[in-house]
């Protein structure tokens, strides 16, 4: 088997390469060696000067990666890319072939993670400390060719250690979790996860949440965030050092733990919740002539909406549903605008309110049975659903008609009324998520017949 020790030097935030060394091992032996600076085509940062000492005048007469591209497709071709943290050197060496239009795939050997497998018991992995524990001699520290001849040591010593290759071999496979966890992230914590319903929180070195997800199976969906090769993805698990969990016992009341959690600690990869959402609402109104129109219309316009949703489109769905089942006028639902009549009236279903053949109060009447359904809130009650162990029940408690908050029992403890529950409660806020979570519970929806 042939590998390629790759390191590669970048401008930072960008991320645009400035140097790259790549030796060809045999398993053997060094059997080739290319090593240059790249101009990225923009100006170094400072602090990325300080650190490698590379500067725009020493990459000014460099090639541009396209320029060097075929010679490293051509040392790379059927080898295994390795590197110190390789899902890092890797993306940013694909990145620069994806912006000339190259696909590049290549197997992957991270030596970070091979060195926690077959080196334990070191207090870090960093390429610096571990080549000072294991007196391995790296010179021109932060350039890639030092950086890299240091990794062909060590990556000599851990064949040494699975001379077998069962190891490697397993590290190699594509669908162990072995070559798609982080290269910061232990092996212990993964497999700590449960696979079991809750939220998982992703925590970088400081312990700072990151990223906050629910699931229906913590351990699964954790997974997939390593194989998702998203951009986001790429970046939250390359800081991810810790994983912590709780957990739910039900997808339900996951989704309310996850949006407490969400705004309680506001992570920075949960941009998608950080969003501001427009949110929209059915009301009614009457007009000149005493018919009572339903309507939508952003929250912000719209006083004590009857019902609030997430779009435009869902307000429509409803209001058409709303049509067909109390027939009602989809002129007077604004679902056609600007018309004399509206086109149900040929299907029967609107029984003639716009072409004055029905009578005003007959037509209300049926706009307030809709009303009454969508409105009628059952005030106090218990949502049961399974707890996070089979002895236990979890509850979530809804009083006046709003959400209270969540909490436990044991199966065995028998409670006959609702105030009971609230010696368990885990007290809660009431908002616009909880909700939409909770829209099936809070306001009962209606069915066609």
């Amino acid at each position: 088997m042939t590998y390629t020790i790759i390191d590669v030097e970048t401008t930072g935030r960008t991320n645009r390469m400035t140097e790259i060394s790549i030796f060809k091992y045999d398993g053997h032996e060094v059997i080739d060696e290319f090593t240059t600076l790249i101009n990225p085509e923009m100006s170094i940062p400072h602090y990325i000067t300080a650190l490698t000492g590379i500067d725009d005048q020493m990459v000014e007469d460099a090639p541009v990666f396209e320029e060097v591209a075929q010679q490293i497709l051509d040392m790379t071709e059927d080898a295994v890319f390795v590197a110190h943290n390789v899902n890092f050197d890797y993306n940013i060496i694909r990145n620069e072939f994806k912006n000339i239009g190259i696909s590049f795939n290549r197997k992957k050997l991270c030596t970070v993670r091979l060195s926690r497998k077959l080196l334990p018991g070191h207090r870090s992995y960093g390429l610096g400390n571990l080549c000072r524990d294991l007196e391995i001699p790296i010179t021109d520290r932060h350039r890639a060719k030092g950086d890299a001849k240091a990794t062909v040591i060590l990556f000599e010593m851990l064949l040494k250690k699975d001379q077998n290759r069962t190891v490697i071999d397993t590290f190699l496979n594509p669908r162990s979790k072995q070559a798609t966890l982080p290269s910061h992230l232990p092996t212990s914590v993964f497999e700590n996860l449960p696979h079991q319903a809750g939220i998982y929180f992703f925590k970088d070195k400081r312990g700072k949440i990151i990223y906050i997800g629910k699931a229906k199976d913590i351990r699964k969906r954790v997974l997939s965030h390593f194989y998702s090769k998203s951009k986001k993805s790429l970046s939250m698990c390359r800081e991810t050092r810790d994983i912590d969990f709780e957990l739910s016992g039900s997808e339900l009341l996951a989704l309310l733990m996850e949006d407490f959690a969400i705004k309680k600690h506001n992570p920075f990869y949960n941009k998608q919740s950080k969003k501001f959402y427009k949110r929209y609402g059915i009301f009614s109104y009457q007009d000149m002539n005493g018919v009572t129109h339903l309507a939508y219309n952003t929250l912000g316009k719209t006083l004590r909406p009857l019902m609030t949703f997430q779009s435009i489109r869902d307000c429509r769905s409803f209001l058409e549903l709303a049509c067909l089942k109390f027939e009602l006028c989809p002129k007077y639902c604004h679902l056609q605008e600007q018309v004399e009549v509206c086109n149900h009236f040929s299907i029967k279903t609107c029984k003639g309110i716009c072409r004055n053949e029905e009578s005003v109060e007959a037509y209300n009447q049926r706009v307030k049975q809709f009303i009454n359904q969508i409105t009628t809130v059952d005030e106090n009650h218990i949502i049961e659903k399974q707890g996070r162990q089979p002895d236990e029940s979890a509850f979530i408690l809804i009083k006046n008609g709003e959400y209270k908050g969540y909490g436990f029992v044991d199966k065995e403890i028998q409670i006959t009324d609702i105030d009971s529950f609230e010696h368990y409660l885990i007290p809660q806020q009431h908002n616009l998520d909880t909700e939409r979570i909770l829209r099936p519970y809070l306001m009962p929806s209606f069915e066609l017949t």
